[in-house]
């Protein structure tokens, strides 16, 4: 297990120097996806597991050769499994399913009881399929497809972004729209809550609360917020967390923004991304047409105005002249084929240095045009789920942005 020692976590910004992030390398919960689930379970295609983990290793790679401590999702839960406690939630969790009946459900618990901590683990990512309770018995085991699953899969949890996100010294622990997606907040706030490397980490946000996710939260500067609204965000979750970040004192302004409700455009990071302080790169059809509403406190209330231009309201909340906009400047048909595959959705290193998918050539070239250094990764099979370099990794710790 791991000896409880000092780490930071702080993230004030998407463009400090990135030097803690946490990931999931995908495993047995991709080679669950077959065509009969891949909707359900959110996935555009059936991915090559094998070369999707070599993708996610190179990914891990590059960040480590910039110097970035590299924690995995799996290895913390393994950890945090040690703990009774911890084990307890876990399994309360996944058997707080109204599907099965009490008689499967003792069966299931049982079950999950009798793993040791790695095990537990991977049953609570890969999922359990039907054949494998080889002890369960009862109207509900019986009447089920033979291909169904007892407990999901998750293969969303490649994509950490949405299950947490740190603002300041605090973490939110997400609340997911998707029912596929709902138990990955769950384990992630299992990491959080018992492993010791996060011992008095203070919460800031949790799954029982309205829909947000951490792809739809931009730290656009130390104190302000952009928080997407659309599909998996609800205006809801976005004036709690204005209202959790302004009680502890971590933000003064949120800016709120509509973005169309669509799978290519899921989470605000799909159409915008920073890789300077002040310079960020948009999917142009929507860069001079995102609007936003600016949120502050007052008097232990919110103050909302009236919507404005993104770029005009965040620059402004943001203390400058200008938001500067990379908006690739592509042709509309190449334009809208680097959204699809994620070619907005950059990761900062540090400022003017990011990571991006490899096959997004004009884009990347337009980044680099721009003095931003691409550090370009494959995606082929990773971006099946629709996600790039920012939705598979959760910064825990960024140095402070200078100036």
């Amino acid at each position: 297990m791991t000896e409880t020692t000092t780490h930071q976590h702080k993230v004030t910004s998407e463009v400090g120097r990135l030097r803690t992030v946490l990931l999931h390398r995908p495993g047995a919960e991709l080679k669950r996806l077959t065509p009969r689930n891949s909707d359900k379970l959110l996935f555009d295609a059936i991915p090559w597991v094998g070369r999707a983990q070599e993708e996610h290793d190179a990914f891990a790679q590059a960040l480590r050769d910039r110097g970035v401590e590299v924690l995995y999702v799996t290895e913390l839960l393994q950890d945090a499994l040690e703990y009774g406690a911890a084990r307890d939630e876990a399994i309360a969790g996944v058997i707080d399913d109204n599907r099965w009946g009490d008689q499967l459900r003792r069966v299931v618990r049982g079950y999950l009881r009798d793993l040791d901590s790695e095990d537990l683990a991977h049953t609570l990512i890969a999922g359990l399929a039907h054949e494998e309770l080889k002890t369960a018995h009862g109207l509900v085991y019986r009447l089920m497809d033979r291909l169904d699953f007892i407990v999901d899969p998750l293969p969303g949890l490649l994509f950490t972004r949405d299950s947490g996100v740190w603002i300041g010294d605090r973490v939110a622990v997400t609340s997911l729209a998707m029912p596929a997606r709902h138990r990955e907040s769950a384990l992630t706030g299992l990491i959080y809550a018992h492993h010791p490397r996060f011992a008095g980490v203070t919460r800031l946000y949790d799954p029982s609360l309205e829909h947000v996710e951490g792809g739809d939260v931009l730290l656009l500067s130390p104190g302000v917020l952009a928080v997407g609204t659309g599909e998996r965000t609800t205006p809801a979750g976005v004036e709690r967390l204005a209202r959790q970040v302004f009680e502890a004192g971590l933000a003064h302004t949120v800016l709120a923004v509509p973005i169309a409700q669509e799978r290519a455009t899921m989470h605000l990071d799909t159409v915008c991304t920073m890789v300077d302080a002040d310079t960020v790169v948009m999917y142009p059809p929507v860069a001079y047409s995102l609007t936003a509403y600016t949120v502050t406190g007052a008097n232990g209330d919110l103050r909302v105005t009236e919507p404005r231009p993104f770029l005009e309201a965040a620059a402004e909340a943001m203390g400058l002249d200008r938001l500067k906009v990379i908006d690739t400047g592509l042709d509309p048909v190449t334009a809208e084929r680097e959204q699809w595959d994620d070619g907005n959705n950059t990761l900062a290193l540090a400022p003017r240095v990011a990571v991006a998918y490899e096959r997004n050539i004009e884009t990347n070239a337009q980044l680099e045009a721009a003095g931003i250094e691409v550090i370009r990764i494959s995606g082929s099979e990773l971006g099946t789920g629709r996600g790039g370099p920012r939705c598979m990794s959760c910064p825990i710790f960024r140095e402070e942005p200078s100036g």
